[in-house]
């Protein structure tokens, strides 16, 4: 069932018929820190197994975020940006608001993120650094995205 909030004339939508693509994959295949050079293809496949959410100012997408999840237990917050003609509104708390109140991700036990600069807006909703750190582990593949040539 999609879920739709509205606030100061933008709507924020989980209708995956609604997003674009061209958008999301531009911002980050260019302009993000995190998924620099991203395939098209790549991200099409992130969108078709996550929980999205995109914000729309007259039609026109603003802002993305997704939510990978078993919608039972966890959840890994990604790729989430808001355009750079729209900062500096409150999109980017609204958006995490929304996304903290939707009915699917409802008593999870643990929901993750990781970030280079926004540890202020994800403070406000109760994330902090890890407990632990030590118990957790990653397998990082920086450079995944690079073309053969580059490597």
């Amino acid at each position: 069932m999609e879920y739709i909030k509205q606030f100061d004339g933008y709507l924020l939508s989980t209708a995956k018929s609604q997003l674009d693509v061209d958008v999301i994959h531009h911002f980050l295949s260019e302009e993000s820190y995190w998924a620099k050079g991203v395939p098209r293809e790549i991200v099409e496949k992130s969108i078709a197994h996550s929980l999205c959410f995109g914000i729309y100012h007259s039609e026109n997408m603003v802002g993305f975020a997704r939510m990978i999840t078993d919608h039972a237990t966890s959840a890994y917050l990604a790729d989430v940006f808001i355009l750079p003609g729209h900062r500096g509104k409150g999109l980017s708390k609204w958006m995490v608001q929304c996304i903290l109140e939707h009915p699917d991700l409802q008593g999870l036990r643990r929901m993750l993120l990781a970030t280079r600069d926004a540890h202020g807006l994800y403070a406000q909703f109760g994330f902090t650094a890890l407990d632990a750190p030590e118990v957790f582990m990653q397998l990082h593949r920086p450079g995944v995205y690079a073309s053969p040539e580059s490597k």
